[in-house]
C-alpha cells in the first residue's frame, strides 16, 4: 500500500490521502466561486437582469473564467436556435478579467498546500498527492453546470416559447472540472515538492 507523509510524520493510506485531496478540490470551487462572486456581483447582476438569481448570474462568470462559454437557446413556435457567449470577453471590466486568473490561483495554491503539508519531495509524489483534487472539483463544477441553468417558458397567443441559459455541459465537465484542476493542483504540488525537495 502507497502512502503519503503527513504534517506529524504519521502514515496516511492511500485512501485518506486520496478522499483529503478530493474534499480539498470541492474546497477550491468553492473558494473559486465565492471570491467570484465579490470580485463581480454588481456587475453580473446588470448584466443578466433581474429575471436570474444572483448566485447564477455569478455562476456564468465562474464558468467563463475556466473558459466554458455560456449556451442559450431559445424557440418561438417551430423556430428555434442556440448560441454561445462569454460574459468576461463582452464586459471588458478589469474585474472581470481578473477572474481569468482566479481558478489556476485558487487551484495552483491547493496543490502547493498538499505537497507542503504532506511533506511531499518528489514529482511522483507531487501527482498523486495532486492529481485526485479533480475528483472534488469535476463533481462541483458537473453539478454545478446543471443547477446554474436558468429556463423559461410561456406561450404568446397559440405559439409557444422558452428558451434556457446554462453553461456548455461537456466543457464544464471536461475543462473546467477535469482539465483545470489536473493541470494547476499538480502544477502547485510539483512546484511546492520542487522547492522542499531542495
Amino acid at each position: 500500500m502507497s502512502r503519503l507523509a503527513t504534517a506529524n510524520d504519521g502514515p496516511a493510506s492511500r485512501g485518506s490521502s486520496v478522499a483529503a485531496s478530493a474534499g480539498l478540490g470541492v474546497l477550491a470551487a468553492a473558494i473559486g466561486y465565492l471570491a467570484s462572486y465579490v470580485l463581480i456581483i454588481d456587475e453580473a447582476r446588470e448584466a443578466v437582469g433581474d429575471g436570474v438569481a444572483d448566485w447564477k448570474g455569478v455562476a456564468w462568470y465562474f464558468y467563463n473564467a475556466h473558459l466554458v462559454d455560456i449556451e442559450t437557446s431559445g424557440e418561438f413556435g417551430a423556430w428555434g436556435g442556440t448560441d454561445t457567449a462569454n460574459l468576461i470577453a463582452e464586459s471588458g471590466s478589469t474585474s472581470a478579467t481578473l477572474l481569468y486568473v482566479l481558478p489556476p490561483l485558487v487551484l495552483f495554491t491547493i496543490g502547493a498546500i498538499l505537497a507542503a503539508q504532506w511533506h511531499v519531495n518528489d514529482i511522483g509524489g507531487a501527482v498523486l498527492a495532486a492529481a485526485p483534487v479533480t475528483i472534488g472539483y469535476a463533481v462541483v463544477l458537473s453539478i454545478g453546470a446543471h443547477v446554474a441553468e436558468s429556463s423559461s417558458e410561456g406561450t404568446f397567443g397559440p405559439i409557444e416559447m422558452s428558451g434556457s441559459v446554462a453553461p456548455e455541459l461537456l466543457p464544464a465537465i471536461l475543462l473546467a472540472g477535469i482539465l483545470y484542476p489536473l493541470v494547476f493542483a499538480t502544477a502547485g504540488a510539483v512546484l511546492a515538492s520542487t522547492l522542499t525537495g531542495r
